[in-house]
């Protein structure tokens, strides 16, 4: 059941094979796995045992994946941090996590020096990589140059099916992130699950833009590729126009965005003027997103589908390539291990056509949230995982999300879900991003406020929005103010983190 040894087993089969691609560097399997080995009899030597938590905290790169495996080889938990928090939201999760050893990319040194005084735990070990350092944090290459690349010595039955082997920050859209401790098992049968979705195997080429710190870039696409002996594309940040050029020249053949990422392609790019001839598919996750976008994309070759999931669980809901025009705008029908359903306030499944709560069942759960117990015992009842997301399902078993729970907000007695709104409005020539939060209102008891990001040169009035929606949507559901912003804050995974606005609106206010 260690997850480690999926590089070990590879390193045999296909040795030679380019593993991971990035920049002008190529691992092999049997190179990779070397380099993992010397990493594993370092840690070891560091003193760490079997459960101990080691963090790493940078931008997309091999080194990341090679401390993933070493932790997995060795029995630690491994605990990818977001680079882009701010030194006491990396303080909270290395104290919550409780780490002993920190790797990191020497560009965010300052931030790591930051973050030390506000640690309430012994500080971490330091490991850097990247530029040279004047500091005492030890160097990445030297810290590895004279182990052993023989296989670690790790106790036989010491990792087993429940053994942690992540804890996975969710990404923190209304609060405080939760740390997801997740199983050598869930990692498994997710892995199982993509192999399948995607229908992976040896000559696939997985293009990774997508952060490894969040489940969508680690768990759904880079792991399970590798478990198939495919090869990683991997790039550090997200360009529309790099995307496109990637693909074409490296004949990738599968890639996950999120929905923001088709926007900008599809309007700041020409999909279309690029040979893409090479992509099976480009999976969506993240949030939801229209079917009038999920076609576009496919008519100027993009051939989109969505999956549905979460940091818990990883994918949950996928739309196979032959319903994907068809069931457009869907999320899908239930992976092939795991159960979901839809569910009332009751845990009762709801009938057609009805909203109720997703939910998920099964070897893909995380076993709980690290240090959190109450959290824990709400979110994972008689066996059931409640997502906290809303969805409605077809005749045909295809479910759609609806919204997030914690979005809708009642207006007049109606139940609104800003999701449909935001969909309509991203159909609006001027818009480039939208998002929609229920604020208080003298008459309505709360109303939409519309926050729009609007593409280069355009001007709107509250009036044009009205104007448009009322075509698109009930006249309850469309918002009773506007503002226009230079951006929209989002997480690293790309969702737009409307407690932000909610907080901007009422500091407003206040004034």
């Amino acid at each position: 059941m260690n997850i480690g040894n999926w590089l070990f087993k590879r390193s045999l089969i296909s040795p030679a094979k380019p593993a991971i691609v990035f920049e002008d560097q190529v691992l092999t399997y049997a190179g990779m796995n070397r380099r993992v080995n010397r990493l594993s009899q370092a840690l070891l030597k560091l003193g760490l045992a079997l459960g101990d938590r080691v963090g790493v905290l940078s931008r997309n790169c091999p080194e990341f994946l090679e401390v993933y495996f070493a932790c997995a080889k060795t029995g630690l938990v491994f605990v990818p941090l977001n680079f882009r928090l701010a030194p006491p939201e990396i303080a909270y999760e290395i104290n919550d996590s409780g780490l002993r050893c920190l790797f990191f990319h020497l560009e965010l040194e300052s931030q790591v020096r930051k973050t030390a005084p506000l640690l309430s735990i012994k500080n971490p070990e330091l490991v850097g990589w990247g530029r040279p350092s004047n500091s005492e944090t030890i160097q990445y290459e030297p810290f590895l140059e004279n182990e052993s690349e023989e296989e670690p010595p790790v106790a036989e039955g010491s990792v087993a099916w429940d053994t942690p082997q992540m804890i996975m920050y969710t990404s923190g859209t209304t609060g405080t992130p939760k740390g997801a401790l997740l199983s050598h098992q869930k990692t498994l049968f997710n892995t199982l699950n993509a192999q399948i979705y995607f229908d992976l195997c040896s000559n696939d080429t997985m293009l990774v833009v997508l952060p490894l710190f969040h489940s969508g870039g680690l768990n759904i696409m880079t792991v399970p590729t590798l478990y198939a002996g495919g090869k990683i594309i991997l790039q550090s940040r997200f360009d529309p126009e790099e995307f496109l050029r990637v693909v074409a020249a490296r004949r990738v053949t599968q890639a996950m965005v999120v929905p923001t990422m088709i926007n900008t392609l599809l309007k700041e790019t020409r999909p279309e003027k690029h040979d893409l001839s090479s992509l099976r598919s480009i999976l969506v996750g993240g949030e939801p997103i229209s079917a009038d976008l999920m076609l576009q994309a496919r008519d100027r070759g993009l051939p989109v589908r969505q999956i549905f999931g979460q940091t818990e669980s990883s994918i949950q809901l996928w739309v196979p390539e032959e319903k994907a025009r068809e069931k457009a705008g869907a999320v899908g029908v239930p992976v092939f291990h795991g159960e979901v359903r839809v569910a009332d306030e009751k845990g009762r499944p709801v009938s057609s056509g009805e909203t109720g709560e997703i939910c998920v069942k099964g070897p893909i759960q995380m076993l709980a949230y690290w240090n959190l117990p109450e959290e824990t015992e709400q979110t994972i009842r008689d066996g059931w995982l409640y997502t906290g997301d809303l969805g409605r399902i077809d005749e045909d078993g295809y479910v759609y999300v609806v919204d997030r729970m914690g979005d809708m907000y009642v207006s007049g007695g109606e139940n609104v879900y800003p999701a449909e709104v935001e969909k309509a409005l991203l159909n609006y020539p001027k818009v480039f991003q939208a998002a929609i939060i229920g604020v208080p209102d003298a008459k309505w008891g709360k109303a939409g406020r519309a926050f729009i990001k609007l593409k280069k040169g355009e001007t709107i009035t509250l009036e044009e929005v009205v104007a448009f929606l009322k075509e698109n949507v009930a006249a309850y559901k469309i918002p009773k103010s506007l503002e226009i912003v230079d951006d929209l804050p989002k997480t690293a995974s790309g969702k737009i983190k409307k407690s932000l606005l909610a907080k901007r609106f009422l500091k407003q206010q206040a004034k």
